[in-house]
């Protein structure tokens, strides 16, 4: 399983620019996010979707509305089915989660990025979140390429 966002890395990078981020947390990983489309396995780089949408405007997204909640995500690769560490990692990263930074939505409205700050305020009972959404999804990062052939090299090596 690949481990799609890291936290500090997406609520941090909609405030301030990269450079500032980079001396702050030297060890950021790269981070992906993929969709299976008819034209096969979409993958974008999640540094570079928080970098696009800088200067979106946020909206409130509904909870009920994010039909990722009701759907596999986090684990989905039979080869790694979700172990209780896994899960507990997880409901850190939920914890975690600070809701003061939009999520990203796609054209269509599925989550390109923030599915722990979703999950963090369905459970504090919120009924929506802050978002930013693309009016036209940019071209992906990506096509095809297995997940675990991707590079996550750190940002500054």
């Amino acid at each position: 399983m690949v481990q799609i966002c890291m936290w500090v890395v997406c609520m941090d990078l909609h405030q301030f620019t990269v450079p500032w981020i980079l001396r702050v947390y030297p060890m950021i990983r790269r981070q992906y996010h993929p969709h299976q489309t008819e034209h096969g396995l979409f993958i974008w780089d999640v540094h570079r979707l928080v970098e696009l949408t800088q200067d979106l405007p946020v909206i409130e997204k509904s909870i009920d509305s994010i039909q990722e909640l009701d759907e596999r995500s986090w684990f989905n690769d039979e080869e790694h089915p979700p172990s209780c560490r896994a899960i507990a990692e997880h409901a850190k990263l939920i914890e975690e989660a600070d809701l003061d930074h939009p999520i990203i939505l796609s054209a269509e409205g599925r989550v390109m990025d923030g599915m722990h700050r979703v999950c963090k305020a369905w459970m504090r009972g919120d009924e929506h979140i802050k978002a930013v959404q693309f009016e036209e999804d940019p071209e992906p990062d990506y096509i095809d390429m297995p997940l675990e052939e991707l590079p996550y090299e750190d940002l500054l090596s």
